[in-house]
């Protein structure tokens, strides 16, 4: 399948505008690897056929499928492992002064790697937690609130002794987060662009990773809306590559070493 330049120009509006990813100018490869055979299991011919039809009046639910098949949906257990460290040794003492209830909200969660993660992480401690979790795509809620895991995606950290705590071989050689820990997760939709969130407040926020590939417009969009879902004292985790915009509300930067954290003035 080839595109057009200028298909592929509106595609990109298309797409920036309903999840706020940011193609660039030489990323027809990448389109053309996630949606030739999407095209083609719709019975469309060309990516002129596929945005004529997002553009009509039955569009909107092709849009989405069109919007999941372009998520990238990268995600590792424990990633960069400091702020989850951090969480237990720094965030949660300190909390436990302060609350009864840890908020914690997971944004972009993907497949569920991170909230489980961070599930895992407050086992033992004494503070009660409430952790949200959400994503744009429907299908990787769905797999997430399953919890089940082929074993090559928990070789993507997962440690040995956390396996075998936390879940439940199956027969086809795949595992379960058990239900308990399922249970410590709240699976919701939510699209990051669509401020304010109505979410409520929140003692930490992780939003690592998605801010990527967003252009500085919706970052600073983004980055204030969770700012404004943050509890005075609360904490915001960003992607080891990401950081706040020039225009977002001012947070202080604690270094974690490695890594860092910002924090929102009590």
């Amino acid at each position: 399948m080839e595109i057009s330049t200028v298909d592929y120009e509106r595609f990109k509006i298309i797409l920036e505008k309903q999840s706020g990813i940011l193609l660039g100018d030489n990323k027809q490869y990448l389109v053309v690897s996630r949606l030739s055979n999407f095209i083609q299991e719709k019975g469309l011919t060309s990516m002129a056929s596929l945005l004529d039809k997002i553009n009509s009046i039955q569009g909107s639910v092709l849009l989405k499928e069109v919007v999941d098949r372009m998520t990238t949906n990268e995600t590792l257990w424990f990633r960069d492992t400091y702020p989850f460290e951090y969480l237990r040794s720094h965030i949660v003492p300190e909390m436990r002064n302060t609350s009864f209830n840890l908020r914690i909200w997971c944004a972009a969660c993907s497949t569920g790697q991170e909230p489980f993660s961070i599930a895992m992480q407050l086992e033992d401690t004494t503070i009660n937690s409430e952790i949200i979790a959400t994503d744009l795509s429907d299908r990787v809620l769905k797999k997430a609130r399953i919890g089940v895991y082929q074993q090559i995606e928990l070789n993507r950290g997962m440690p040995r002794d956390k396996l075998m705590r936390f879940f439940t071989p199956l027969d086809n050689g795949d595992w379960q987060v058990n239900s308990k820990l399922r249970n410590k997760v709240n699976f919701r939709p939510l699209n990051l662009l669509s401020t304010p969130y109505g979410v409520g407040k929140f003692d930490v926020i992780f939003c690592r990773n998605v801010l990527i590939y967003f252009s500085g417009e919706n970052k600073t969009k983004v980055i204030n809306g969770l700012i404004d879902c943050l509890k005075p004292g609360g904490y915001l985790f960003l992607g080891a590559s990401e950081s706040l915009t020039r225009d977002s509300k001012p947070l202080t930067m604690i270094r974690c070493n490695p890594g860092l954290v910002y924090k929102k003035e009590e």
